[in-house]
């Protein structure tokens, strides 16, 4: 069996004890912080920092690794494999959300308005209102939590606004990232590097008009605690603006890299990984315009 093919094993390293313990004290100090503890967010930021200092060293060392010709086709198919289980968890991740919508819409509402078996829920929430989205109307129910009002929202955002505009966008963004591909594949390394700032341009003006859509919906009274659908909405909408933000960076280091001459026509998978990642970006939005914003 020649080198090509030969199982790769990999040798020892400490970067996931490291990760561990950046993780462990990220945590022990988001738990003191949620219980406003003094130091709490110290420990939180010096966590972050070792899990990043982790992330930027352990990646550095597989491009190295990578570029030095260390790997074969065998580690290939595990870095593809790896990132496919990697993107099927983020699927699932959001599918538990897009279920907790659903559930709210389809069955809890209904339920609390009397419907089906529970004929006796209004005399427990007297004036509940069957709608979706919560809006323009207040019920006891909004009084719960610790005598304080929640928040609801007077108007809804509208779908062909700044929704659509970002949808727009995420959709060019995909386009302009396959052209970047055909141009690696190609070998047009100044058509590769243009498409890639067109991809994370777009990406970037995602994320500042999402901002600016934060910042009405605020205006209108829509809020964290603006009840089950204010909850979904940010929830939904903000880990999604999240997984933008890391796919715009994840952008930044590839045109990083492209720049370096890493990639080559044949060997190029660190680009796929990363355009399978945005891609799934692209496609979760396209479920949240439709879900959330549209019906």
């Amino acid at each position: 069996m020649s080198s090509k093919d030969s199982y790769y094993v990999p040798h020892g390293t400490y970067w996931p004890i490291i990760g561990s313990i950046g993780i462990a004290t990220m945590f022990v100090g988001m738990a003191n912080m949620f219980h406003g503890v003094s130091w709490g967010g110290s420990v939180t930021a010096l966590g972050l920092g070792i899990v990043l200092f982790m992330m930027f060293g352990w990646l550095g060392q597989v491009v190295n690794e990578s570029v030095n010709g260390l790997y074969n086709s065998q580690v290939d198919r595990s870095f593809r494999w790896g990132m496919s289980w990697f993107i099927f968890s983020e699927v699932m991740f959001f599918a538990a959300f897009f279920g907790a919508l659903f559930y709210a819409r389809e069955f809890a509402i209904p339920w609390l308005s009397g419907e089906g078996n529970n004929q006796f829920t209004p005399d427990l929430w007297n004036g509940f209102v069957q709608t979706w989205p919560e809006i323009a109307f207040k019920t006891p129910a909004a009084e719960l939590r610790n005598g304080t009002a929640l928040s609801v929202p007077t108007e809804l955002i509208d779908t062909w606004g700044l929704p659509a505009l970002n949808t727009a966008i995420l959709l060019l963004s995909g386009v302009t990232l396959t052209f970047a591909h055909h141009a690696l594949r190609a070998g047009e390394r100044n058509k590769i590097i243009g498409w890639l700032v067109a991809t994370i341009a777009l990406g970037v003006a995602f994320l500042g008009f999402q901002i600016a859509e934060y910042g009405h919906a605020y205006d209108i009274g829509l809020k964290l605690n603006s009840g089950i659908y204010g909850s979904t909405f940010f929830m939904l909408t903000g880990f999604h603006g999240f997984h933008v933000t890391v796919g715009a960076l994840m952008l930044i280091v590839i045109l990083y890299r492209v720049q370096k001459g890493h990639f080559s026509k044949e060997n190029h998978f660190g680009f796929e990984g990363v355009a399978w990642y945005w891609h799934f970006v692209d496609v979760v939005w396209l479920g949240l315009f439709v879900f959330v914003y549209w019906i």
